[in-house]
């Protein structure tokens, strides 16, 4: 297991990871980072357990928004139509009908 330092509102933490995975775990701590010094220029200087919840709720946020466009996607894909049949395919059918309305009037004169 790896073991990776990251900097959070002024601090450092010894964090472990799995092996390879220090550079996204390192990421992922940026990106609190800037929550928090999104947080701060708005002149919300408070205690640190205030400013990582404030943080905490951005990102929920961010994480809601996400998963509510993927879901409009996902439906917005099952609600379009049915690609038209390839033209080779359409040939196909058409002689198929044909074929069956031959038999259909094969079946009728007998």
């Amino acid at each position: 297991m790896a073991q990776v330092t990251i900097r959070i509102n002024g601090y450092s933490y010894q964090v472990g990871c799995e092996d390879g995975q220090e550079p996204h775990l390192t990421h992922m701590a940026g990106e609190i980072e800037r929550r928090i010094d999104s947080i701060k220029a708005l002149g919300q200087q408070s205690g640190e357990a205030r400013l990582l919840m404030l943080a905490s709720l951005l990102l929920a946020d961010e994480l809601h928004d996400l998963r509510t466009d993927i879901e409009a996607g996902k439906a917005g894909l099952a609600a379009q139509p049915a690609p038209a049949a390839e033209p080779a395919k359409r040939a196909r059918l058409r002689r198929l009908a044909a074929r069956a309305e031959e038999i259909a009037a094969d079946l009728s004169e007998a």
